[in-house]
């Protein structure tokens, strides 16, 4: 396991980015809003201590064990990709733009077609509503498809969206992981 990043470290972490982690045969390609500066820091998707993505990726079930973000390689061999809406890194993702959002939405879709996925989830139901221009989306499976592959919306798994435990995040993973092994 790595260090923590000093604090200067993630400060200058502003705008950049983080690798995609893509490739063929994707159960689930997930979706973040964009990386947190800690998450550009260190180089791995949702890296921020407090983050309960990987909790929830592991009690949902598409995890044997709790990964750490520095085994973020070990997702593709089980179906699993990791992406972002936006690409640049920021300390909060209210800090990115309607416009933002919408290009990191068109760049998405392009991203799915070249992979075609099982799965789309998108994490953060503001920024899918967003990105696709979906006033009325909901958490869980939509009605439209992103380049014929279909999406789910999932909760951002981020510390600040204290609507969610790891527990109920787990259980909204656990749905798309039992839709996505039919």
């Amino acid at each position: 396991m790595l260090g923590r990043p000093t604090p200067g470290e993630v400060a200058a972490a502003a705008d950049r980015t983080i690798p995609d982690l893509v490739g063929p045969g994707l159960r689930v390609l997930f979706s973040g809003i964009n990386p947190s500066l800690y998450s550009a820091a260190t180089g791995h998707h949702f890296a921020r201590p407090g983050n309960r993505f990987w909790p929830a990726l592991h009690r949902s079930g598409f995890t044997a064990r709790q990964l750490h973000p520095s085994e973020q390689g070990e997702l593709p061999a089980a179906g699993l990709g990791i992406t972002n809406v936006v690409a640049r890194a920021s300390a909060r993702a209210d800090e990115l733009s309607p416009a933002e959002l919408v290009a990191g939405g068109r760049i998405l879709a392009d991203l799915v077609a070249t992979w075609q996925p099982r799965y789309l989830a998108v994490l953060g139901v503001t920024a899918y509503r967003t990105a696709f221009a979906r006033p009325k989306a909901r958490m869980g499976p939509q009605d439209e498809k992103i380049a014929g592959v279909p999406v789910w919306v999932l909760p951002n798994p981020s510390g600040l969206n204290a609507h969610y435990t790891v527990d109920t995040l787990a259980a909204a993973f656990a749905e798309l992981k039992e839709a996505a092994d039919r």
